[in-house]
C-alpha cells in the first residue's frame, strides 16, 4: 500500500525516545523527511543518523518545549532545511507521577506549558502552509489515561484531556482545507517512560519491579506490552493519504487495557 508520503516533511516531537523515535523511523520508511526533535541533543541526533545511514532525509532538533518564543526560530530551522511541515506529530513526555491534591501552581503551570500550551503555538505556526496547500495532517499523542484516569498521573489525565478537546475543536475548524486533526493513545507500550512509571510504582508499593509487570501485563487482554513500532503505524497510517476521511476522532492503541466502549 502506498501511503503518499514520499517527499513529505513531517516535524516529530520526542523524537529521540521511544514512541517519537519509532514514529519518525516508520514514517522515513514511508519516504519522508523527518525533522527530529527533542530537549536531548544527543538522542536526537544519534536517532537522525541512524536514518540518514539508511538514505533517509533528517535534520536533529534541539527543542525545549516549554520555549514558547523559540518556535518561530526552530520552524525556520526546519523550513530552510527539509521544506514546510506537512504532518506535525505532537508527542510529548508526562509529567511526573503526582496525586491529584497538593500540587504546586509552579508544577502545573510548566507542564500546562510544555504539554498544552507549546503544541497549540506550534499548530498555529505550521497550520497557514497546510491550507495553503489544501494538505495537512496533525496527530497528537495523549494517553490512555484521558480515557481511564491513571492513579497518580494526575496531571497527565488533566492536561492531555485538555488537548483531546482542543484537538475536537480544531478538527472542525480545518477539515474543509483537508487537514486532519486527530488523536491518539497508547496504552502499556514497551518505553522508557513506562519502565520509569513502573518502577516508580515498585517503589511506592515496596514491590519487585517483575512483579508490577507482571501484574499490568495481566491486565491487559493481549497479555503484553506493545511495541513503539506497533504505536508507530498506526500514527503513520493516519497521516498518510490513505486517511483522508479520519478527523477528529481517538484511536486507542492499548492491546484492549481500556475496558470501557
Amino acid at each position: 500500500m502506498d501511503y503518499g508520503l514520499k517527499g513529505k516533511t513531517a516535524l516529530v516531537r520526542g523524537a529521540g525516545g521511544g514512541l517519537g523515535g519509532a514514529i519518525s523511523r516508520t514514517l522515513a520508511q514511508e519516504g519522508a523527511k523527518i525533522a527530529m526533535v527533542d530537549l536531548n541533543l544527543e538522542s536526537a541526533t544519534k536517532s537522525a543518523e541512524a536514518l540518514q545511514q539508511d538514505g533517509h532525509r533528517t535534520l536533529p532538533v534541539q527543542w525545549d518545549l516549554k520555549d514558547i518564543d523559540g518556535i518561530e526560530e526552530k520552524v525556520r530551522e526546519v523550513e530552510q532545511s527539509l521544506g514546510k511541515v506537512d504532518i506535525l506529530v505532537n508527542n510529548t513526555g508526562g509529567p511526573p507521577p503526582t496525586p491529584a491534591a497538593g500540587q504546586t501552581a509552579e508544577l502545573w503551570a510548566d507542564n500546562f506549558q510544555m504539554m498544552v500550551l507549546s503544541l497549540i503555538k506550534l499548530t498555529d505556526r505550521v497550520l497557514p502552509h497546510m491550507r495553503e496547500q489544501q494538505w495537512g495532517r496533525i496527530i497528537n499523542s495523549t494517553s490512555s489515561g484521558v480515557v481511564a484516569p491513571i492513579p497518580n498521573l494526575a496531571i497527565s489525565n488533566a492536561l492531555r484531556m485538555a488537548v483531546v478537546g482542543w484537538s475536537k475543536t480544531l478538527s472542525r475548524e480545518v477539515a474543509k482545507d483537508g487537514i486532519t486533526v486527530n488523536v491518539v493513545l497508547p496504552g502499556r507500550i514497551a518505553t522508557d517512560r513506562i519502565r520509569f512509571l513502573d518502577e516508580a510504582k515498585a517503589a511506592r508499593e515496596s514491590k519487585n519491579v517483575d512483579t508490577i509487570i507482571s501484574e499490568s501485563t495481566a491486565s491487559i487482554p493481549m497479555g503484553r506490552y506493545g511495541s513503539p513500532e506497533e504505536y508507530a503505524k498506526v500514527v503513520v497510517f493516519i497521516a498518510s493519504v490513505n486517511a483522508s476521511y479520519l478527523t477528529g476522532s481517538i484511536f486507542r492503541v492499548d492491546g484492549g487495557l481500556i475496558a470501557s466502549i
